[in-house]
Order: C-alpha cells, then structure tokens, then sequence
C-alpha cells in the first residue's frame, strides 16, 4: 500500500461524514459525478411506492388536503432553506432551474428602477441560463451585456436593471465571491440573481446573511433530490410584497380556487409558483432531503475542501507530468467542490477512466470534471480516482 493510500484509510477513519454514505445505493464504483446528478438516497424507493400505492393510488384526490400535496412547493422549500442560509417563507420549490431563472431575471428588472435597460450575465454563464436572458431581455426591452464575474464592479452603472451570475462556474469549479459581487449590485442599485446550481449542498450559500434579493438553483446535484427534480426559487422576504412573477399561474394566486378571471398574486413565496406541483418528483426530493437532518453544511465545506486539496495532491504525485493541469482555482476562497483537469484528449480519457470504475464528466473540447459530494465520497475514493487516472494517461 502506497503512503497516498495509507492516509486515504486514515483520513476515512477520521471523516465525521462518512457514516452518511451507508443512507445511499452506491456499489464499487467511485462515483464523481454528483456534480451533475446525485446518487440515490436508499429509503427514497420506499417513500416513492407510499406514494403511488396508498397517496395516488387509494386517496387519489384526497392527497392533496390529507396528504400535504397542495403545500408542498413551500414545505420543501423550508427545508431547502437551511442548506443555503435563508429563512423560512423564502424558497419555493417547483419547475425547472430555466423556468426559475426566467422569472428571476424579468421580476428582477421589475424591481429595479425606472429606466434601466440593461442585464448583466455571467460570460461564462452555463448555456441555459444566456439563452433564457437573451429572451428575458428581447421581451422586456432590455439588453445584454456578457461580464466576466471578477469584472461586474466596473460595468456596474446607472442603466444596469439586474445582474445575473453564477456560484460557482460549471467548467472550471471556480467559486465567485457573492458577498462582494452582490454588495457591488447593489450599491449600483441594481438587482442580484444567483444561480445556485453548483453551490447549493456543497457549500455555505448564506443568502440571508449577504443580502441576496434573487436566486435559483436545481435540486438533482448536491441535493440528490433525482433526474430531472423540481428547482426552487428564492424571494428575500423584503421583495415578497412587490416580486412581480411574469408566470402568474393558478397556483401563485391569492384565492386559486375561485377561479376568476383578474389575477391577484398571493403572499409571500407562493408568488413563484406557476402551475400544478410535479408531486412524484417534488416528494421523491422531499424524502431525498432527509439525508441532511442533523448534517451541517459547515463540515460539508470542510470535507469537500479536504477531498478536493487531495485529490489534487494525488493527481501530482501520480499522473505524468504535462499530461493534465487544473483548471480548478487552487485558493480555498475561489473553488467550488468539483476539479476541472484540462486534457488533451478529454473524451477519450474519461471514456477509459469511466470503464475502469471511475466515473466523472467532461465538458468538451478538454475539461475532465470530477465531482465531490461529501456526504458520500471519501479520501479513498480520491486517490482511486487519481491513480487511475494516471494509468489511462500512462497507457
């Protein structure tokens, strides 16, 4: 056994977390992939037959009152809430991270002063939420200005409505400063939206605490909540009375039962949802959130700190030398809980890593992505990763 393997089984012993990976189906493989889809809680498939056989398939109807159906976009969202810092009353749960970013982006230049026409947007930004943007704006009279996020102070400026940024970068794993960037906007006068994708269960958020006015995030990554899960959309408390939805569906309405013609946006949260609740998916999270109870995200950041720093220190030791370089902020202040590898032959490597047991991502044309979800990889799992790695490059 190497001396890299000898303290992977120490470091494992000592992991306060890792109890938590025996709540997940896992099997032999290292599984660094979390980044893009979570790994299933065991318990969910228990909770999810419950569901189909006694709430839908004998209460049917029923379930909305008797089982919880009707409020559970802001339940969950309660119990999203201590992952990223918030209050209750914040967070509701429902439609996907697109749909949520459109609402946020066009409610944010609705709260924003008279005659500012400009949105700003993460350069970088994942595809999705550009395209989404670029719509917002052609429909609300606005345009688009692309900003790098360590460049958003100095393009702040009296036409800036909004400003829509990500966490953390999905290539490269690099964490923005929110605190910072979100006192920027605002100090400009303009509205923040983060997007949380990234972020949202492998780090302190503390939206609450730096002031965030929007923000949205998926529940399929860091929070294991399964493919396709609902997202969630965050409302700070000081907006709610005045957050002006550009989806105001049936649900999001004051009295959604009396079915009248003129729209009146309910109190609070509630104003985020649109339609009728994906309640097989919106429960399948709700069961999935049971893995955080009594987990704080303080030891998470911790241990996805600790396994990234060796992963790295593994990677250096064993790979070649100029066959990979990170693209992953070496700084603890600038790195989410993913590596980016920069390699040549991206798609090759990660399809060789991935049948020898190792399974990551790549974002073409040369980006390796490894994911770490504490809650249920360990240093053990790292230096696998890493050593195999270096015998796909070595081959």
């Amino acid at each position: 056994m190497s001396d890299l393997q000898e303290r992977a089984r120490a470091l494992d012993a000592a992991d306060e977390l890792a109890p938590l990976r025996e709540l997940f189906t896992l099997d032999d493989t290292v599984y660094l992939d979390g980044n893009s889809l979570g790994a299933l809680p065991r318990h969910v498939p228990v909770r999810l037959q419950e569901v189909l056989t006694r709430e839908w398939g004998e209460l049917r109807i029923r379930s909305w009152g008797e089982s919880g159906w009707w409020t559970a976009p802001e339940r969950i969202g309660d119990r999203i809430a201590p992952i990223v810092g918030a209050a209750a009353g914040q967070i509701v749960v429902g439609d996907s991270t697109s749909v949520n970013v459109f609402k946020a982006v066009v409610a944010a230049t609705r709260l924003a002063p008279e005659g500012r026409d400009e949105i700003l947007v993460d350069a970088d930004t994942f595809p999705t939420d550009g395209y989404i943007a670029g719509s917002a704006a052609r429909m609300t009279g606005h345009r688009i200005v692309p900003v790098a996020p360590a460049e958003v102070p100095g393009a702040l400026g009296p036409r800036t409505a909004a400003v829509l940024l990500n966490h953390v970068d999905y290539r490269s794993g690099r964490l923005h400063d929110l605190p910072a960037l979100t006192a920027a906007v605002q100090a400009a006068g303009a509205v923040s939206v983060w997007d949380l994708c990234h972020s949202a269960g492998a780090l302190p958020v503390d939206l609450d605490r730096h002031g965030v006015d929007l923000a949205v995030g998926c529940t399929y990554k860091y929070l294991n909540g399964g493919p396709g899960s609902p997202a969630y959309l965050y409302v700070a408390a000081r907006h709610q009375p005045v957050f002006d939805s550009p989806l105001p569906g049936w649900t999001s309405h004051a009295d959604p039962f009396a079915m009248t013609p003129g729209y009146e946006a309910a109190d609070g949260a509630v104003r985020g949802r649109v339609g009728t609740p994906d309640i097989l998916s919106m429960l399948a999270l709700e069961s999935s959130l049971d893995v955080w109870d009594g987990v704080g995200i303080e030891a998470v950041r911790a241990k996805s700190l600790a396994l990234t720093d060796f992963f790295l220190e593994c990677v250096a030791e064993y790979v070649p030398e100029g066959r990979v370089s990170s693209a992953t902020p070496a700084a603890h202040a600038e790195r989410g809980s993913q590596v980016a590898l920069r390699c040549e032959d991206a798609e090759p490597v990660m399809g060789a890593l991935i049948a020898r047991g190792v399974v990551g991502d790549l974002r073409r044309p040369d980006v390796l992505r490894f994911g770490f979800t504490p809650l249920y990889v360990g240093f053990a799992d790292a230096e696998r990763a890493a050593r195999l790695l270096a015998d796909v490059l070595a081959g």
